[in-house]
Order: structure tokens, then sequence, then C-alpha cells
């Protein structure tokens, strides 16, 4: 995966207070008790409630520029919120569960989709899901709460569907399992931005090395619930992510066979030259580039190519 540490620190933080919109940090419990912690902003707009589900080691701040433009463009809330074993909702002593990556989207996501709804119950709620916050939707068993869901550099994870799939193996495996089998977590240098859990990244590695991805995984039947997605989804593609290319995004997608899908790519091209890859869209450098036409489908339902 491409490095989100130096991104993540970038747009880590608090949104700034305005007139238009507040930010508040946010706790709620998963089912298993679990403690979580989120950020909701808020303000007086009466468009759709948003949730923001991040991909893999990137922290819910990142996201903070992004939930600011949604609530000046109209949604009435934005929550982002740490998975369980991330920094921002750590393992709390005492507690004796394991961390799996599955309960990211089992339990963590229906828990923040909880709390956001208890914010304003009874409206609409939409969803993005960068990286993993895509494949979340399909597991959740939730999914029939959201009017629209825009998928983010969300991919089907098997290694051979990468630009680079031998380094891409051979780091996640060769260096990644020993190293956090030692450490009990992912380390600075490994470039995946916050320490992801030792357990939660064997089973990553673990579904990477699948065709199918988690698909097939027997401690994860609840893939079948893909089959009953029938959200909306915006599906977009950055052209120079290594990770999320063409093959693995519709790899995921064929997963939601029977959801409707809009594509869309947006890359350098459509922000004057700059980079985007796998974690940056969310860069506020984007903000009136390539946030506008997501930003118009999930308050809207309009897709402004």
């Amino acid at each position: 995966m491409a490095s989100a540490s130096g991104a993540a620190r970038r747009e880590r933080g608090s949104l700034e207070a305005s007139p238009l919109d507040e930010a508040r940090d946010v706790s709620f419990d998963a089912s298993d008790g679990f403690p979580l912690r989120g950020t909701l902003a808020t303000g007086p707009g009466q468009g759709p409630l948003v949730l923001i589900s991040a991909a893999t080691g990137v922290p819910s701040g990142y996201y903070a520029k992004f939930a600011r433009a949604l609530v000046e463009a109209g949604a009435g809330a934005v929550l982002a919120y740490d998975y369980r074993g991330m920094p921002g909702s750590p393992k709390p002593p005492g507690w004796r569960g394991a961390l799996r990556m599955k309960d990211w989207g089992l339990k963590d996501m229906p828990a923040a989709l909880a709390a956001l709804e208890s914010h304003a119950p009874g409206r609409p709620v939409v969803g993005v899901g960068q990286s993993f916050g895509g494949q979340a939707l399909g597991i959740c068993g939730v999914a029939d709460r959201f009017e629209r869901y825009a998928m983010v550099a969300a991919l089907s994870g098997y290694w051979r569907n990468m630009q680079n799939p031998l380094k891409v193996f051979l780091a996640m495996n060769a260096l990644g399992l020993p190293v956090t089998t030692l450490a009990g977590r992912t380390l600075p240098f490994m470039g995946l931005g916050e320490a992801i859990p030792a357990t939660i990244y064997r089973d990553w590695a673990r579904w990477c090395r699948s065709p199918d991805y988690f698909m097939s995984d027997p401690g994860l039947p609840e893939t079948d619930r893909f089959e009953a997605v029938t959200t909306p989804i915006l599906a977009v593609r950055h052209p120079d992510d290594p990770w999320g290319t063409e093959k693995a995004v519709e790899a995921l997608l064929g997963f939601y066979r029977n959801a409707p899908i809009e594509r869309l790519a947006l890359g350098p091209q459509d922000a004057g030259g700059e980079p985007v890859g796998h974690l940056g869209f969310f860069r506020s450098r984007f903000a009136e580039t390539l946030w506008p036409p997501v930003i118009d489908w999930l308050l809207r339902g309009e897709l402004r190519r």
C-alpha cells in the first residue's frame, strides 16, 4: 500500500470551528463492548448524515477537511471513526478478545452508523468508504440503511491484481509477517500509516494471498451478505493507484452483483497533474478538483462528470 503516514499526519486533527459547523470527539461501544472513538462534525444543513469508514492504517482525523466540506455543502452531520485496535480506538486494559480485521466491518461499522443515526433519528444516511471502508459495506449487515455509498480506491486485495504484484507479496509476507510477529504491530518503516495490530495484519495478509480475497474465508461466512446489498454505489478509481488498479477494483465490484454501480475515474488529469495514488483523494489540495462530483453525488444523488 502507498504510505499513509505522511498524509495522515498532515490532515489529522479536529475540524476548525466556524459559523457553519462544529466538531467534537465522540465515544461509543461496538456490540461486543469494545470502545470506539470518532469525530462528529455538525452543521445547520438539512442534507443526509454521512458516515466515513477509513482505509487500513488511516486515522479518522485524515478525513476532517472532507467532513467539513460535506457539512458546508449541506450535510446534516458527518462521522469519521477509528476501527478497533488502531491508535484512535486502542485495545482497552483487560480486554481479552482477539483483535480481528473482520470485526471492523462486522461490529465497528454498524456501531458507528448507530452512533451517527442517534444524532438525528430518521434522517437519511449516506456513506463513504476508502479502501477497506468499501469492502466493509458488503459484510456489515446494515447496508440497507444507506441511501447511497461512495467507494474511494476500494478494491479486492489479491496481490496479483496489483501494479507491482511481486513487490506487494514480498512486502506483506516476507517482511510484514515476521516484523509484526516480533513487534506485535506494524512499524513506521513499513509505510502503512498508523500502527496495525499483528493479529489484524495477519488477517489482511492472508486475505491478500487468496484470489477471491476474503470471500472464501471459512471464518467469515458473513460474505454471504454481499448478495443482499442493493445500495447504489459510486466506485471512484484513481488511474495512478498502484493498489487500486482497474482489475482490483472490478474484482471487488463483482462481489456487489445486485447493487447498481456507477464508475468514476479521478486522477492526475483531473487534478492539475497532481498525483493521487491510493490514499490521496482526501487531501485538502483536491477540494476544488476531485471532491465536488463525489460530494454532489453523496448529498444529492447527482454525478456531474
